[in-house]
């Protein structure tokens, strides 16, 4: 014969209901630990002391080479001579202030005006022309089937990733310049010799170009890396409901890669105004600074080749400036398009 559990008197029943968190995982009495929000700065920093200790190198160079040169700056609203003195800092404390006379000067100069012209066509053209190819070559290199081509492929795609811009320069002036095997096979059939290095008119759509044949491999593996990350069920699943393979890729993955697509975007909208230093610089003398001045190295001529710092770091202050305000709009965008964008709301 069983015996019977159930309690026999109020009392009993009461120590039941008070011992039944102990008969469900937790111990009877036990303190539930308050949430993060809730639990003080002392114990948050008591609890995670050795990953703060972990992160604390990278924070101090961060600030070191990040934050600590932006107080340079004040350099903007100075007559920055550095030969007042070998120390940096007595320079700048000794060098006159002009206020905001060097933006003035930046707003006057039609110099400048060309140089953010160049800058913003040049992004403009890359966005339209670059951005799109990484994502189209993911697309296929996913798509093949075999292994083995499928990494060979990422490979060579990759490779001009890891090459100098001086070396990127020197491959294309072989191939498109004045004496390089493009101008020559036209020589041989009888036309004029060919320079696309030293054409104004066309030296827009061969830095885009170059840029392409350089850091496409670069984007192509971060979207190899999300297209990892989508579950084969969801294409077998719409392949159960009778989807083909454009649907699928419709459907499926650009889905996937909405979030990847949508940061990349927000970043490299921030980066308009820097196109490319060294690459612009090297070729700048070949077509002149009317079609090859951007503002770095208006920036650059202006501060290191002509001397005059404060107007340089004004010129940098405001690229700085709308850089930022690009940025935040950008995100904004992406926010609209329901994606985090570079931070969350």
């Amino acid at each position: 014969m069983s015996h019977s559990t159930v309690p026999r008197t109020e009392t009993e029943a009461e120590e039941v209901n008070e011992n039944a968190p102990a008969a469900h995982g937790g111990a009877a009495g036990a303190p539930k630990e308050p949430p993060a929000a809730k639990q003080g700065l002392r114990v948050r920093f008591r609890r995670d002391r050795v990953l703060l200790l972990m992160t604390l190198p990278a924070v101090l160079l961060v600030l070191l080479f990040n934050y600590v040169p932006i107080l340079g700056n004040v350099v903007a609203f100075q007559e920055y001579d550095p030969y007042i003195s070998d120390n940096g800092i007595v320079s700048i404390l000794h060098s006159p202030w002009v206020g905001l006379e060097n933006f003035q000067r930046i707003f006057e100069d039609s110099a400048f005006w060309n140089a953010v012209q160049n800058t913003l066509l040049l992004f403009v053209l890359q966005l339209v022309l670059y951005f799109p190819i990484p994502i189209l070559l993911a697309l296929l290199i996913n798509s093949v089937v075999r292994p083995r081509v499928r990494a060979i492929s990422q490979a060579v795609l990759y490779l001009p990733h890891f090459f100098s811009w001086v070396l990127v320069i020197a491959v294309f002036q072989q191939l498109f310049g004045g004496a390089g095997l493009l101008s020559q096979l036209l020589r041989d059939h009888g036309y004029d010799g060919l320079s696309l290095m030293t054409d104004p008119d066309t030296f827009k759509f061969l830095v885009t170009a170059q840029s392409v044949w350089k850091d496409a491999g670069w984007g192509i593996i971060v979207f190899l890396a999300a297209l990892a990350s989508v579950s084969p069920d969801l294409y077998e699943a719409a392949a159960m409901d009778g989807a083909n393979r454009w649907r699928r890729m419709w459907h499926v993955t650009l889905p996937a890669l909405r979030p990847v697509i949508a940061l990349l975007l927000v970043l490299r909208v921030g980066d308009a105004l820097t196109v490319g230093f060294e690459q612009i610089l090297l070729q700048r003398d070949a077509v002149g600074p009317g079609a090859a001045e951007v503002l770095d190295t208006f920036v650059w001529w202006n501060g290191v080749r002509n001397q005059d710092f404060g107007y340089a770091a004004a010129a940098g202050l405001v690229k700085g400036v709308i850089s930022l305000g690009l940025v935040l709009m950008a995100n904004k965008v992406a926010h609209l398009m329901g994606e985090q964008g570079v931070y969350k709301k």
